[in-house]
């Protein structure tokens, strides 16, 4: 049996909000998770997508990143990066 490498292996207390709202035309069921790990940045999960991203304010003014990260149109992603702007 090999010795197992790790390159961290930390535990931390984070700030865990779950929420819930209805866009325009999807339903957005998200926990963000804020933790000083990553830059200051949130792990943004979105649970019924089965999607994740770590974002930053910086990530949310980068053009076409929720979209691809979430796999969303264009409206759908606005409507979330409107909703994260207000709490990242």
């Amino acid at each position: 049996m090999t010795e197992r490498f790790y390159l961290y292996d930390d535990t931390e207390n984070t700030k865990t909000r779950f929420v819930s709202f209805v866009g325009e035309n999807q339903r957005f069921d998200l926990a963000i998770v804020h933790t000083s790990r990553h830059y200051g940045k949130s792990l943004v999960m979105d649970m019924q997508g089965n999607r994740f991203a770590i974002i930053g304010q910086d990530d949310l003014e980068e053009e076409g990143y929720l979209e691809f990260a979430f796999q969303l149109n264009e409206e759908d992603a606005e409507e979330l990066r409107s909703f994260l702007a207000e709490i990242i």
